[in-house]
């Protein structure tokens, strides 16, 4: 998934929720785990999310989040992303 604005592509990555405090998450890309802003979403420890710019903007199935980190990893050449 991406976001097109002015011309300019804006990645938006799937993630899984590891751990959540507050609105605050760390959330896993494949390997890398950074902090995520959970606000604007209603998810769970062990589901998958949208991020964009540090916020979850969207959750999304298993299947769907498989698919699409799937998908980068073969853009990206990378079979261990």
């Amino acid at each position: 998934m991406s976001l097109i604005l002015f011309g300019l592509m804006c990645l938006a990555v799937p993630a899984k929720v590891v751990r959540i405090k507050g609105d605050v998450a760390e959330v896993d890309f494949g390997g890398v785990v950074k902090e995520a802003n959970v606000s604007l979403v209603d998810t769970k420890v062990g589901e998958y999310v949208i991020i964009h710019a540090g916020y979850a903007i969207q959750t999304l199935d298993k299947k769907e989040a498989e698919e699409t980190l799937e998908m980068f990893r073969e853009i990206l050449g990378d079979s261990h992303a």
